[in-house]
């Protein structure tokens, strides 16, 4: 379950129009039933996604247990962050959430696709 995630991981990447490069760092638990990632895609346009994901494979499920998806221009400014950080009770999705730049919004685990979809949508101009 964790392979097939992280081979999917990486098909969505190298799979995509509008991805120029990307880095991303596989560190498998010593059971195989854990994974870290982290690296970045760069995009067309330069813009960035910075990946971090600690999942887990726990009787026959994946959960993602951490996450963080940044996605910024190539100067740093911050378009959008996904994560899971404990730090916003107040909102009914706890611990998911959506960073934007003026505000901070209830959201789901996004899926890679669905992030990639959004990231398409802001490079090609909606």
């Amino acid at each position: 379950m964790i392979k097939r995630f992280t081979e999917n991981l990486e098909k969505t990447i190298t799979s995509s129009s509008i991805v120029l490069s990307s880095n991303i760092q596989k560190h498998f638990g010593p059971n195989g039933k854990t994974v870290y990632l982290k690296g970045q895609i760069i995009f067309m346009n330069s813009s960035i996604l910075e990946i971090a994901i600690f999942a887990t494979e726990f009787r026959d499920a994946l959960f993602l247990d951490k996450y963080r998806f940044h996605y910024m221009d190539k100067h740093g400014q911050m378009f959008f962050r996904y994560d899971n950080a404990p730090h916003h009770p107040e909102l009914p999705t706890y611990p998911h959430h959506k960073h934007m730049p003026d505000k901070t919004v209830q959201t789901t685990l996004p899926s890679i696709t669905d992030i990639f979809n959004e990231i398409s949508a802001i490079i090609i101009g909606k």
